[in-house]
C-alpha cells in the first residue's frame, strides 16, 4: 500500500526534533506490515499494541497511532484515502498530545 502526507503533516515532521523523527521511523516498519495485515482482514485483524492504532473518537475516518507517551510524546493520525483508484494512507499530523486539536 502507498502512502501520502498533508501538507499539514510535512509543517509538523520539520518542527520535529530528529530524535523525535528516529523514533517514529523506526516504528514504520511495524506499521507496514500491520496496515497490509489489517487490508487483507480487517474483522479479524488486531493491530499491534505497542502501536496503540486506533479510531480517533469524535473524528470520522481518521486514526491515531501512539509509539511514545514521553521523552518525546510521539502520536501520529492518519486516514485512508482513494488515490488513483488505490487505497492509500495519508498521514495527517505528527507530533505530540496537541495534534488532536485539529487532527
Amino acid at each position: 500500500m502507498k502512502w501520502v502526507d498533508t501538507p499539514t503533516f510535512s509543517e509538523d515532521w520539520r518542527r520535529l526534533s530528529n530524535a523525535h523523527r528516529e523514533m517514529f521511523l523506526q516504528a514504520i516498519p511495524d506499521f507496514s506490515e500491520a496496515r497490509d495485515g489489517f487490508f487483507a482482514d480487517p474483522a479479524q485483524f488486531k493491530w499491534p499494541q505497542r502501536l496503540r492504532v486506533s479510531r480517533l473518537q469524535g473524528v470520522h475516518g481518521v486514526w491515531e497511532m501512539t509509539w511514545s507517551f514521553a521523552g518525546p510524546d510521539g502520536r501520529a493520525t492518519f486516514d485512508f484515502i482513494q488515490l488513483e483508484g488505490d487505497l492509500v494512507l495519508r498521514w495527517r499530523r505528527i507530533g505530540g498530545h496537541a495534534i488532536y486539536r485539529k487532527p
